[in-house]
């Protein structure tokens, strides 16, 4: 390996001198290569296997790595879901000594799923609706932070289950920009007009292929912009009323608590003549459900699966009320008599097919509906007897990766499936995800 190769990582993994930098990514071997579908890109893109995990590697001028390594390094400290930084490797020479491209490396997302992953049998408009709410969502975070990302799109995001619904993670932040202040409504509504043009551009691109013909790209593609302007109002907009109505400060807390953000300040202000309050959350933060389980239980989840850990805590909480427990220590019973039991019953086969906590959330959802088909509670142990060998064993392994013949559209991240012909279903009910052989 050329001597002059240079590496800023931000992790210590010394197997990155293994691999075969002094070549074009174009040109590594297949034993290097990890089979992911890649799409249309201004940039060479390959991923590679590392130790046990999984990376992307994007050749690009050193300027543009480098920036996009920082822009990805302070949007995890800010808490914004995205991919992980790994590392920046420039100064490389072939063995001729001819200069190569510096390269960006993130690392892969476990258990994401691209959109166009769902593409096999067809992408439903629920689901779409889904995806959208998600992609809103992540907006909104990112535009509290003062980040402008300036290519918003499905291709641009990877999707995490969320006990039925999804958590949307940023792939590619190298248009973005980050300010110290806040974004101006023009910046806004430019990030949110070029996600609806492009979402409706890649919808357009599924009913093109056959994929998705009873979606409708114009109705989809509003949506972000409808959504996010309604979660927007909730987080940001001033609200009055009278002085005798002061419950609606709780109410107005709860609200935003249901969205999963947290209020770091209120502002009130009180006008005496007209005897009417104003209030107005001046900092908020997402993550208020998973912050709460991560606390009583030290379990790190997404927000909605924290959403329904947490009720089932305060179920069990309820049951065991006479113990004299406080929540901390009833929540550590629960951890150890209820939600590890479950996840350890679990085969080690079947270990790499969901996340624990949405493993637990989709057992509550199984016992709930088999006690409906019997007209009586069934026991947990039951469940999970009958989820693993009706609904678990059916499902794909999202933990490892996704192998196949490449997809258009713009570079992401995947999973791998076994070989054979997949195709991948949405139950429009449950939002179920099945995989058939």
């Amino acid at each position: 390996m050329p001597s002059s190769i240079s590496i800023t990582a931000a992790a210590a993994e010394p197997e990155l001198l293994d691999l075969p930098w002094h070549l074009p990514l174009e040109d590594w071997p297949k034993e290097n290569i990890a089979a992911l579908p890649k799409g249309l890109s201004r940039h060479t893109v390959r991923f590679a296997h590392l130790n046990d995990h999984v990376i992307a590697i994007k050749e690009t001028l050193f300027d543009l790595a480098k920036r996009e390594y920082e822009m990805l390094r302070k949007l995890e400290k800010l808490d914004i879901p995205c991919v992980e930084a790994f590392a920046i490797i420039q100064e490389r020479e072939d063995l001729d000594g001819s200069p190569l491209p510096a390269v960006l490396i993130t690392r892969h997302l476990k258990f994401s799923l691209p959109y166009r992953a769902m593409w096999s049998q067809g992408l439903r408009e629920q689901t779409a609706n889904r995806l959208v709410d998600a992609l809103a969502l992540l907006l909104v975070r990112l535009h509290l932070a003062g980040f402008f990302w300036g290519d918003v799109s499905l291709s641009n995001t990877l999707f995490r289950r969320d006990a039925g619904q999804f958590a949307a993670y940023l792939v590619d932040a190298e248009t973005g920009h980050l300010y110290d202040s806040n974004l101006s409504n023009g910046q806004r509504e430019n990030d949110l007009e070029i996600g609806r043009v492009n979402i409706a551009g890649e919808l357009m691109d599924l009913i093109a292929s056959g994929k998705a013909t009873d979606l409708d790209p114009g109705t989809v593609s509003q949506r972000i912009v409808d959504k996010y302007r309604e979660l927007w109002k909730e987080l940001t907009e001033t609200e009055t009323f009278d002085d005798s109505e002061r419950w609606k400060i709780a109410r107005r807390i709860q609200r935003l608590n249901d969205l999963g953000f947290d209020i770091q300040e209120l502002s009130m202000a009180k006008d005496q003549d007209k005897r009417t309050v104003r209030i107005q959350p001046k900092v908020v933060d997402a993550g208020h459900h998973a912050r709460r389980l991560l606390l009583v239980t030290g379990l790190d989840v997404e927000e909605n699966q924290a959403r329904r850990l947490l009720n089932d805590i305060d179920q069990y909480s309820l049951v065991n009320a006479h113990l004299g427990f406080d929540e901390e220590v009833l929540a550590h019973k629960w951890l150890s008599e209820v939600f590890e039991p479950v996840v350890g019953a679990i085969p080690n086969e079947l270990l790499g097919k969901l996340e624990p906590a949405e493993v637990f959330h989709e057992v509550l959802r199984h016992r709930l509906k088999q006690s409906e088909v019997q007209g009586s509670d069934i026991a947990l142990v039951d469940a999970v007897r009958s989820y693993i060998s009706d609904v678990l064993a059916e499902r794909r392994d999202e933990s490892s990766l996704l192998s196949g013949s490449p997809m258009t559209g713009t570079i992401m991240l995947a999973q791998s499936i076994p070989t054979g012909l997949i195709v991948v279903t949405d139950d429009d009910e449950t939002g179920d995800w099945r995989d058939k052989v």
